[in-house]
Parts: structure tokens; C-alpha cells; sequence
């Protein structure tokens, strides 16, 4: 797969000092956090952590990815919400990898619709499109 080149329109900026065990802020302030690694990596559990900061930003991205495919097919995803969930593990190389397991509730569309609209948003999604072919993404709806 061939990197496409785009025109950017934004960039986000963010800073750690003492990587997993230590805080993380944007340039602009509107995020400065402790990250801590969790209770079950051995970790205080005290802050938030790289994988929570992921989580909540792909569940954004694809709800809005979700938004644009409903809108072309003019369909209803009021009240539509993304849950993603991010495990963090051992790969078989004995270093890191994540996984990602991303459920839809629509409560407007029957299961195999929203499925449908999960796989087409998959398609858009910016998150979905970076992580393709690294990590394993699963699709569900609730």
C-alpha cells in the first residue's frame, strides 16, 4: 500500500514528558493530563493512559465517519453512539501491539444495517484508514 499524499488542514501537537508514567499536554492547553500505566501493567492507575487516549479519540473519529456515511445514504443515527475498546498485549515477537474492538449502538437501524453502516464508515474514518493492516480492528453493533 502506497502512502497518498493531502493537503493538511490541521495538526495536533502534544508533548509527554516521562512517556507512560508521566503527563502529556497540547500546545494550546486544552489537554494536559498524568498518564500512569494501569493497575493490571503494574501501574498506580492513578491517571489516564496512552491507550484510553486512543480509545477516545478513534470512538470520536468514527462517530463522525458514521455522521458522514449516514448523511450520504440519508439515513436516521440519531441518538448513535461509538464505544471503542483498545487492548494492549504481547505480540509474537515479544514486543507490543494493540487491538481495537469498535461497537456501534443505532438505535434508529436493525443490526445488519448498522453493521453495514460500521463497515462503510471503516471505509472513511481516518483512525480506521491508519491503523489498516496494523492493527486488528473488529466492527459490532450492541
Amino acid at each position: 500500500m502506497s502512502v497518498q499524499p493531502i493537503d493538511v488542514l490541521y495538526t495536533a501537537v502534544a508533548t509527554a514528558e516521562h512517556g507512560r508514567d508521566g503527563r502529556v499536554a497540547t500546545d494550546d492547553g486544552k489537554l494536559d493530563v498524568v498518564v500512569n500505566p494501569p493497575k493490571e501493567m503494574g501501574g498506580s492507575g492513578a491517571g489516564t493512559n496512552p491507550e484510553q487516549l486512543f480509545a477516545a479519540g478513534y470512538s470520536a473519529c468514527f462517530q463522525s465517519a458514521l455522521g458522514v456515511v449516514a448523511r450520504r445514504e440519508k439515513k436516521d443515527i440519531s441518538g448513535s453512539t461509538v464505544t471503542a475498546r483498545v487492548g494492549l498485549g504481547k505480540d509474537a515477537d515479544g514486543g507490543f501491539g494493540l487491538t481495537v474492538a469498535l461497537v456501534g449502538s443505532i438505535p434508529g437501524l436493525d443490526r445488519r444495517a448498522a453493521l453495514e453502516l460500521m463497515e462503510k464508515a471503516h471505509r472513511v474514518c481516518p483512525y480506521s484508514r491508519a491503523t489498516e493492516g496494523n492493527i486488528e480492528v473488529t466492527l459490532d453493533v450492541a
